[in-house]
């Protein structure tokens, strides 16, 4: 069986780690790592090095690489890159997905079911999200603190049909797991809790743990929590009435100092981030809907304006140094 594991981040490396364990039992299995630069390399030198709430694990594929074109096709494939990436995985990907091959996107985002699909027309697509607080700590290096580590995911929208190889492979991975019949339910639980958290967090530069502490920036998170829901109802989308409160209170959940997965791609200047799948998308959203988002446009607006302040200063510094050098 084949399985790869495109995108080695917290996510990716956390999952991934854990599946290279099965390697040691099941001369049967492969699992191929997809990563890139510096952290490609110490996994191929070293192995991956997975910190987690249960210890520490080494965790060596059966290859890494930064060529998806080096892939066998596919039995599963979990695909855990950003969301800014995917397009562009997914056309290098179409080749090696066959009509049996199961795709967890373990990514944000609420759209993601109909973006795969419109690229990759065969293979089952399960919609899902997942919970887990993870980070690269150094190249080669994944950290998981924190967080439910569990995969939530349903049915396949064009039929019931599920492998139950797939649920045997989480279960011996010791990966938690909760198959739910409506996936999209969950989907966008979660898309409350991340778009604000991460909007918040990210534009005043604070953790979870101090925007919890603070009342001004606990209620602009509410507010796009608000704001979020009400798209969601519009869409049909069936929340829970207690929606706002169950995520807000999620964040006491992690550590105090965690940041949000957009928060640590923010603070890099030459990187890409979400922004665009966070606060672009509700804004937009609430114009097809016709429902206020303001708390959102303030803060999206805020982040793009810093963005554009910071890219202009490191330019400004880099030409700075060339000169002195």
């Amino acid at each position: 069986m084949n399985i790869a594991v495109i995108g080695i981040g917290g996510v990716g490396g956390y999952f991934g780690g854990k599946l290279t364990q099965l390697l040691k039992n099941d001369q049967n299995l492969n699992v191929y790592f997809v990563a890139r630069n510096q952290h490609l390399n110490e996994i191929k030198k070293n192995g991956l090095i997975l910190d987690t709430d249960e210890g520490q694990m080494v965790c060596k594929p059966t290859l890494a690489t930064d060529n998806i074109s080096e892939l066998p096709q596919l039995d599963l494939c979990l695909v855990c890159v950003k969301s800014y990436d995917l397009d562009n995985v997914l056309i290098q990907l179409k080749s090696k997905i066959t009509d049996a091959t199961m795709i967890l996107p373990l990514l944000n985002g609420v759209d993601l079911y109909e973006r795969i699909r419109s690229i990759i027309h065969n293979g089952t697509i399960f919609p899902s999200c997942v919970y887990v607080g993870t980070h690269i700590e150094k190249p080669g290096k994944v950290t998981q603190r924190g967080g439910a580590c569990t995969i939530f995911f349903g049915k396949y929208p064009e039929n019931d049909y599920v492998n139950p190889i797939l649920f045997d492979l989480l279960k011996k991975a010791n990966i938690k797991y909760n198959w739910i019949d409506n996936p999209y339910v969950e989907i966008w639980s979660k898309f409350v809790f991340i778009a604000s958290f991460g909007l918040v967090t990210a534009n005043y530069g604070k953790t979870i743990g101090e925007v919890l502490q603070s009342e001004e920036l606990s209620i602009y998170v509410k507010n796009i929590m608000k704001e979020i829901v009400e798209i969601a109802y519009k869409k049909q989308i069936l929340l829970l009435s207690s929606i706002i409160s169950d995520s807000f209170a999620k964040g006491s959940k992690f550590p105090f100092e965690t940041k949000t997965s957009f928060q640590r791609d923010y603070e890099i200047r030459e990187k890409s981030d979400e922004r665009d799948l966070f606060g672009g998308a509700i804004v937009r959203m609430g114009k097809q809907f016709e429902i206020r988002t303001e708390t959102t446009r303030m803060i999206y607006d805020s982040i793009q304006k810093k963005k554009i302040i910071k890219s202009n200063v490191g330019r400004h510094t880099q030409s700075q140094q060339s000169c002195g050098a």
